[in-house]
């Protein structure tokens, strides 16, 4: 049934484009109300009974789904409290709920070349920002329309794999934070008066930590009136959607390129993060906001942090003083003569705060998953050995989240940016629910 609709739809399309998402849905629909029709007129000439009103609505809402939704992926897509999904060949599914716990699910296709015939299809419906998912592009990223993020690779496996991350937080600020346990009040006010004193945040933490809410929680934290740009591989922050808090951001996703290259070898039609900086840097931002730094865009992210102030981006790091030499490794495989000196210059130059964020999984003895900051390190300009100095102004207390340690270099600026000083002076933090070494079922 798929099949065949998706064939009729394609001639339609062909002949007469439809632009508008919602008239090629009621399209698509028409078509398999047509197909059910025409099927049942056909059991009915052989003697054999038509389906019922219930199994062809559901013939129709499957045909539906696989055309335009996600097949059989839909209804774990739904159910909002999935909060990953991990899929090993068509009938190898595991699902991780927010409460910590992972169960199997059931299989989402009836092969695993069906799997990957659905996947293409997904694909190819990108409109302007179309991936390609085939045996010499064996890797597919792209962004699914309730914002999850789904990552898929074949042919360089024995099965496909493919893992789709959901973003349950959406719409959240720092105070939602403390309410999460992420983080307590006095590390709050010290973000806040950061913001409006323009420093420039780089969200460090390993996968999964909470880095794109938290940066998510730092930017609803912008004078709703502030002019800047979200810059990403595939629209994960999504506060262009949140008109009433940022009514003039400027989102940018980055695009693929078809398979065909061009003279220079990049792929035709290709636009990347780092070209994304470069053109960003031209449209009287304040500030900017990559939501992950992963390549050569380091380098211009770091240049618009220091010609700016109050940018933000995420990096993948084990801590934050990892983080740092990581951005200089980053910085070295842009090549171009970069030198690990200039590197750590231009660092230096460019980051003010470090905030790492940790996750704590209990959920192998029953518990939940616990994401919250535990270090938030001040970069103090070049220090010994031409290394950034640093100044740990919060670190790990004894569960591990941060509490106040050192007063900063900036606090003076701080402090005119309203914050109380008063708050760095509980060396156990402000939490109301401290947690505990060890972790029962929540």
């Amino acid at each position: 049934m798929r099949q065949t609709v998706a064939e009729k739809l394609s001639a339609r399309l062909q002949g007469a484009p439809v632009p508008d998402p919602s008239a090629r849905r009621a399209l698509g629909r028409a078509l398999a109300a047509e197909e059910i029709a025409a099927r049942n007129r056909a059991l009915i000439r052989t003697g054999e009974a038509p389906w019922t009103g219930a199994a062809a609505s559901d013939i129709e809402d499957a045909v539906m789904a696989a055309l335009f939704g996600l097949g059989r992926l839909q209804p774990l897509i739904d159910d909002l409290d999935i909060e990953n999904i991990e899929v090993n060949g068509c009938d190898q599914v595991w699902l991780s709920y927010a409460d910590g716990h992972d169960e199997q699910g059931p299989p989402i296709a009836d092969s695993d070349a069906e799997l990957i015939e659905h996947l293409q299809l997904l694909a190819g419906r990108m409109g302007s920002a179309e991936r390609t998912f085939t045996t010499t592009h064996p890797s597919l990223h792209l962004r699914l329309d309730d914002g999850s993020r789904l990552a898929a690779m074949a042919w360089t496996s024995p099965r496909p794999q493919v893992v789709i991350r959901r973003h349950r937080v959406r719409d959240v600020d720092l105070d939602g934070l403390v309410a999460l346990g992420t983080l307590d009040t006095s590390l709050v006010a010290f973000l806040r008066a950061a913001l409006r004193a323009g420093k420039n945040i780089v969200v460090t933490g390993l996968q999964n930590a909470g880095k794109t809410t938290m940066i998510r929680a730092l930017a609803n934290e912008f004078a709703p009136m502030e002019r800047f740009a979200t810059i990403e591989k595939e629209f994960e922050l999504h506060l262009h959607e949140l008109p009433e808090r940022h009514p003039r951001v400027m989102a940018l996703e980055a695009r693929e390129g078809s398979s065909e290259k061009d003279v220079a070898g990049r792929r035709a039609g290709e636009v990347t993060l780092t070209d994304l900086l470069t053109d960003a840097l031209r449209m009287n931002l304040r500030r900017i906001i990559v939501g992950e730094v992963r390549g050569g865009e380091v380098i211009p992210m770091l240049e618009a942090m220091s010609t700016g102030d109050g940018s933000l981006c995420t990096i993948h790091a084990r801590s934050a003083h990892h983080a740092i030499d990581r951005i200089v490794t980053l910085c070295l495989s842009t090549g171009g003569g970069m030198t690990d000196t200039f590197a750590y210059r231009l660092l230096a130059g460019s980051v003010d705060l470090l905030v790492h964020l940790d996750l704590v999984d209990e959920s192998p003895i029953g518990g939940r998953k616990h994401r919250f900051v535990s270090q938030v390190l001040e970069i103090n300009g070049l220090g010994e050995g031409n290394r950034p100095a640093t100044t740990e102004v919060f670190g790990p207390g004894a569960d591990g989240r941060a509490v106040p340690k050192h007063r900063p270099g900036c606090l003076a600026e701080l402090v005119r940016r309203g914050f109380d000083p008063g708050f760095l002076d509980h060396p156990g933090g402000t939490w109301d629910h401290p947690l505990t070494l060890v972790w029962g079922p929540s």
